[in-house]
């Protein structure tokens, strides 16, 4: 069995959600963030070196890294949130997972640590506004007619992009951006995202 070491208001959110979908069965371990500087628990050092989560554990073989563990249980368990091997899609689909915790990434958490430096962090600012539009540009304009990024239904690829998805519209991006706006309403409405969050807890970016 599966256990989620899984820490509040984080990227791991995504992780329940892949294994709701799947209807696989899973322990949950939860770890929950300073309420004044936000940072992990030291507990999840002895998790992983870095601290950090999602870790994904299997018969005490521990995975971190949201892409890598998305990719893990999809290969075992979900192949039909993957795309065709060899297809165009599939490209698209590779190039994609990595985007989410890449590129999209590097403005997001430019603007968080940033923001927490007031005066001294306003000369990047711009720069840091113009590559968060840059990014979720892209998303708005990656989306197709039927809502997901690959394939005309679920894939792997919409989990990994929901979270930068979810930032873009909670930063007041609705109206920017919304085919990002449909798509996260979307995501929220499935049964198994629900099941995700009343296991998870109490989630910011819901």
């Amino acid at each position: 069995m599966f256990i989620v070491h899984h820490l509040n208001n984080s990227r791991s959110q995504r992780i329940l959600w892949l294994l709701e979908e799947l209807e696989i069965d899973y322990q949950l371990r939860r770890y929950e963030r300073d309420p004044v500087t936000n940072l992990a628990p030291s507990e999840l050092a002895s998790v992983h070196p870095l601290g950090k989560s999602p870790v994904l554990e299997e018969n005490g073989r521990k995975i971190a890294e949201s892409g890598a563990i998305v990719e893990y249980v999809c290969n075992q368990f979900g192949r039909h949130l993957l795309p065709r091997k060899g297809s165009d899609e599939a490209i698209t689909h590779m190039e994609l997972m990595h985007f989410a915790e890449g590129s999209a990434m590097t403005p997001i958490l430019l603007q968080l640590y940033t923001g927490r430096l007031g005066s001294a962090g306003e000369p990047l600012k711009p720069r840091i506004e113009q590559q968060l539009d840059s990014h979720f540009q892209f998303m708005e304009h990656m989306l197709r007619p039927s809502g997901h990024f690959v394939l005309d239904d679920l894939s792997a690829a919409d989990i990994m992009l929901s979270f930068p998805a979810e930032i873009a519209v909670k930063q007041d991006g609705g109206k920017r951006y919304p085919k990002l706006a449909a798509f996260v309403q979307a995501m929220h409405e499935r049964t198994a995202w629900q099941r995700a969050l009343e296991r998870g807890g109490t989630y910011r970016f819901a």
